[in-house]
This record gives C-alpha cells, sequence and structure tokens, in this order.
C-alpha cells in the first residue's frame, strides 16, 4: 500500500516507481498499470464498489468483503481522492471520513449537502483515485515486554506457542521482526487493526474472552496484531505490553496510530519496560505525542 518514485533512472532505461502493495520492488512507470506485478491491481486499475445508506448522513462505499490489500488499497486511495476535494471546497458539507479494511463511511451535515451531491463527489474521487500513488505513512518501532520476560505482560504467550507448535522464543522472534500495516482503527480510541502476522502464528481468538484486558497489552488473533490502548474486555491473546500510550485527547491527532502508517517492534526487558512506563506516564497530558518512537515520519499529515 506504500509507494515512492525513485529518483530517477540511468540514461537509456525507464524511471522506476516503487509497487504500491510493498511486495515487488519495482515495476515499470510510463504507462498504465492496469495490473502490478505482484498480481494485484495497479495504478488505472478499476476496483468496483457499492454504496449503502447509514442513515440520512452517513454513506459506506464497500469494495469487498475480506481484508485484502486491493481493498485495503482502493479504500485508502478513495479516502484521499475525498479527502483533496474537501480541502478544496468541492465538497462542502463532508464532516468526516472512516476508513475500514474493506469500505469507506463519508459522514456529512444534511443542513449543508445532499446525499446525491455526496455520490456525485464519491464518483468524481473514484475516478480521480484510479492513477494516484498511496501516501507513505509514518513508520514507528514501539517496545515491547514480552511474556518472557514478565508473565504478567503476556499470560497467553506459551498457549500460543503451544498452538503454533513452536518454543515461546520463535513465536517472539517472529512477531518483533515483523513489519506491520495499520489498516484501521476500531474497538477502542486508538486501537490499531495491524496486518499481518506471520501466518505460522495466525490462531482463531479466545474461546473464553477476558472481561478484562490490561491497557497496552500486546495481542493477536487470526492474521492481525495490535495493542489495548485501555483496559477493556478482550479476546485475542496476550503476548506482551507496550508503555507507549496510544491516544490523547490532548494531542492534535488524538490516535497515535493511523491507517496507512507501519509499525515494528523492539522487545525490551522487564526494567526497561518499567521505566518507560514511568517516563511516559505523563505523555498522555502533554500536547505533544511521544514522537521519540518515530522510525519515519512519512508522508506529510
Amino acid at each position: 500500500m506504500k509507494a515512492e518514485h525513485s529518483a530517477g533512472a540511468a540514461e537509456g532505461k525507464r524511471a522506476l516507481v516503487r509497487c504500491p502493495h510493498g511486495s515487488i520492488p519495482y515495476l515499470p512507470a510510463g504507462m498504465p498499470q492496469r495490473r502490478c506485478r505482484c498480481g494485484m491491481p495497479g495504478p488505472g486499475a478499476t476496483l468496483s464498489w457499492r454504496m449503502l445508506d447509514v442513515g440520512d448522513t452517513a454513506v459506506t462505499i464497500e469494495f469487498g468483503d475480506g481484508v485484502d490489500q486491493r481493498l485495503l488499497a482502493a479504500v485508502a486511495a478513495l479516502d484521499q481522492a475525498i479527502a483533496r476535494q474537501v480541502a478544496s471546497g468541492r465538497a462542502p458539507g463532508i464532516v468526516e471520513t472512516v476508513p475500514t479494511f474493506r469500505s469507506l463511511t463519508v459522514i456529512y451535515d444534511p443542513l449543508r449537502t445532499t446525499r446525491s451531491a455526496i455520490e456525485a463527489v464519491v464518483r468524481a474521487a473514484s475516478e480521480s483515485s484510479q492513477d494516484a500513488i498511496p501516501r507513505v505513512g509514518r513508520h514507528w518501532r514501539l517496545p515491547v515486554c514480552y511474556g518472557d520476560q514478565n508473565a504478567a505482560c503476556g499470560p497467553d504467550l506459551e498457549a500460543l506457542a503451544a498452538a503454533c507448535a513452536l518454543p515461546s522464543e520463535e513465536v517472539l522472534r517472529l512477531h518483533s521482526t515483523t513489519t506491520y500495516d495499520v489498516y484501521m482503527l476500531g474497538f477502542l480510541p486508538g486501537f490499531a487493526f495491524m496486518g499481518d502476522l506471520p501466518k505460522v502464528l495466525a490462531q482463531p481468538r479466545r474461546s473464553e474472552p477476558r472481561l478484562r484486558v490490561p491497557a497496552g497489552s500486546v495481542a493477536t488473533a487470526g492474521t492481525l496484531t495490535a495493542i489495548y490502548p485501555w483496559e477493556s474486555p478482550g479476546g485475542w491473546h496476550l503476548i506482551g505490553a507496550c508503555p507507549v500510550p496510544l491516544f490523547s485527547p490532548a494531542w492534535a491527532q488524538a490516535a497515535l496510530l493511523q491507517p496507512g502508517d507501519r509499525v515494528s517492534f523492539r522487545a525490551v526487558d522487564a526494567a526497561e519496560y518499567r521505566s518507560l512506563l514511568d517516563e511516559l506516564a505523563a505523555s498522555r497530558a502533554s500536547p505533544t505525542p511521544p514522537d521519540a518512537f518515530l522510525v519515519d515520519a512519512g508522508a506529510a499529515r
């Protein structure tokens, strides 16, 4: 889903552009790419969608019914295209957009616009989004105290390792050496659904959800991983804990992680985890989010 233009090409060679889906290093530029070499639709490809009413103040644009990189790329491109229309003043009345794995919900003010006007905006944005290169998000490297260091931080580590037929050390190595894409926010304020886990770690949710999952818990379910920003019920497998706060109304952008961002994890021992937890305790009240964990600021927001 990330893309960047190369600085150029040697004389006599075509300019190159990075594959927007991340799985193929480069593909030739200079002509419409209806299908990327990785097998996914490239710039200029068309992905069908349908529009559903959500009451009288929102519509949802659905691209499919699963977790699929093609759908994620289409949702992100449409979201950006609508944002450009709003910024240029061509889409009055749009309050906000809410991206998910497979759809984009557009919330609007019915006193300032109409459903038909919103549909026109979506259709125009859809056409302009087909040739868009997806925005490069930020890259975060977050510390995690895994269950091998402190059992209270990851009470499901051993059970997950047994279910995967792997030593717990291998589970931690695989989880902490993978870079994840933030697909969407949901469930709780600041809760980022990230993927994909290495296939060997994919396991269904717990058969018995917990009534209380501690804030900061690092968890897995299916092909996804996440960090619980708040204490809440939950049915994911808890394998570690992250001391970095993920949401604060004091920040200009309340959720630290955003769709399109990338996240890597760094394993820390229990002593460093406790030190960071104390150090970051006041950051929720600070107007400045904990940007010290940024590896790459990505595109401007």
